[in-house]
């Protein structure tokens, strides 16, 4: 990440700029039109961006596949999920507008069989249920959150994603597989470091740019051999 001071502050601006809308949408909702579908969020979920269009390009599910995306926000990757082919799509988040945008998107979509909603702290809500990939589209940068909304982009401390790395391996399958978002001004030296030290390799599959100063990234991510689980 270009840590400048000025590049530093214009993704503040940027960022800050974005929970303010996200927290004026209408209390009906709105509806996005994104990657060809329509998406409706209701007020304090993080909508539809290019951030996740490199995991859901390059998303690929089989047939009978379980998913698990987490940080679900509006939905959108579970939908997709969906949409591959996946039999069960358990879609996870904490905030309880993302969990309302993500169960009215699973409907729309026709996955409300095939789609749950739940509440959950990445984990802390799962049981002891393997899924063949985890999908995940979590805070880019290690920033103070004050709110739910801001927990969206910020992370705390790198708390979020340093739990995820530590106990993902219990949620994935021996051969599972892992798609992993994130962004050119988000913490990727400590995401990867993350992902070495607890036994993964991450590799790029695919990048999308928003503008001149923001491109976002897929990682797919998986077992490094000598620490694959029966």
């Amino acid at each position: 990440m270009d840590n400048s001071p000025g590049k530093q502050a214009h993704i503040d601006r940027w960022q800050k700029d974005r929970q303010k809308a996200f927290k004026i949408v209408p209390e009906g909702g709105k509806t996005f039109r994104y990657l060809g579908k329509e998406f409706h969020v209701f007020p304090n979920t993080f909508w539809p961006y290019t951030d996740s269009q490199p995991l859901v390009s390059s998303l690929r599910v089989k047939p009978g596949d379980s998913v698990l995306d987490v940080g679900t926000g509006s939905g959108v990757i579970a939908v997709f999920a969906c949409h591959g082919g996946a039999t069960r799509v358990l879609a996870v988040d904490i905030n309880p507008a993302a969990l309302k945008s993500a169960q009215h998107n699973a409907t729309e979509h026709g996955f409300g069989e095939t789609m749950e909603v739940r509440y959950s702290c990445l984990f802390d809500g799962i049981g002891n249920e393997q899924f063949d990939v985890i999908t995940a589209n979590l805070p880019f940068r290690n920033k103070e959150a004050p709110d739910v909304v801001a927990r969206s982009q910020w992370d705390t401390d790198f708390r979020t994603n340093t739990q995820f790395f530590e106990q993902v391996g219990k949620y994935l399958k021996p051969d599972g597989r892992i798609y992993f978002a994130h962004s050119n001004f988000g913490a990727v030296k400590e995401v990867r470091k993350l992902a070495k030290d607890n036994g993964y390799s991450m590799r790029m599959v695919a990048r999308a740019r928003a503008d001149e100063t923001k491109e976002f990234y897929a990682f797919l991510i998986k077992r490094l051999p000598q620490t694959a689980r029966v």
